[in-house]
């Protein structure tokens, strides 16, 4: 089992370049941020809340509820609760980054509303997810211990690796469904912004889209993370085995 959590521990540089694109996406996002907070709409005195609510109302979707919550960039879409939360910096505030990251979070709940099959898969796999995060290190403990006792060729510690493994692929297939159902949001918000005239110039419209771009970016990293991190755990179990 020692020898298992070292070599984990010493392929966590398989890890390096999910990391560097991780940094570097939060960078982005909070330089781009901070660059398109100080744009007002020109086109348009209404704050994110205002436009967020107007666009629901549009879309029938008068149960969802658009609340401000504490933080910056902790903005969300509740499904269950049927709510928004928007950060204290986009709550009330008329810039193209506050219009296009209250759109963005609209576009979840239009998503919803419509079907999107990334997005009902998404919400399926949330439960699992959790579950998985809760038994994931149990079976692999189990079947280290087994291996250590019968060696690699154990039938039950194999079986107890795999599952480990499989769990480990429902984060990855999360993350790979996150992805389309973030970028259709981002394409949902601007094309809600422009069609409704709440930004018209080229300028506006290319900060918005420079914004959600950005915060796709952050969802790129995740899942490229999550490869690796998949891909770090088959490693450990392949390099122990040929050791042996």
């Amino acid at each position: 089992m020692f020898d298992f959590y070292i070599m984990y521990w010493l392929l966590g540089i398989i890890l390096l370049p999910g990391i560097a694109l991780a940094i570097w996406a939060q960078v982005k996002v909070s330089k781009t941020y901070k660059e398109t907070q100080q744009m007002p709409a020109t086109s348009t005195d209404k704050t994110a809340d205002q436009i967020a609510r107007e666009i629901l109302d549009k879309n029938e979707l008068e149960e969802v509820v658009v609340e401000q919550t504490s933080g910056e960039l902790t903005d969300h879409y509740n499904p269950s609760k049927q709510v928004i939360k928007l950060s204290e910096g986009v709550y009330g505030n008329n810039s193209i980054a506050a219009l296009s990251i209250a759109t963005h979070e609209v576009g979840h709940a239009i998503q919803r509303k419509e079907g999107h099959f990334a997005t009902k898969l998404r919400t399926f796999l949330v439960p699992i997810i959790n579950f998985s995060d809760m038994i994931l290190w149990p079976l692999i403990f189990i079947g280290v211990i087994f291996n250590l006792g019968a060696g690699s060729n154990s039938l039950v510690g194999n079986i107890f690796l795999w599952c480990g493994i499989a769990f480990f692929g429902l984060s990855v297939l999360f993350s790979l469904v996150t992805l389309p159902t973030e970028l259709d949001a981002s394409k949902r918000a601007l094309q809600q912004l422009t069609d409704g005239g709440y930004i018209v110039s080229n300028e506006e419209i290319n900060s918005a889209r420079k914004m959600l771009n950005a915060a796709a970016l952050t969802y790129v990293a995740s899942l490229l993370v999550s490869i690796l991190t998949l891909v770090r755990f088959i490693a450990t179990i392949f390099i122990l085995r040929g050791n042996e």
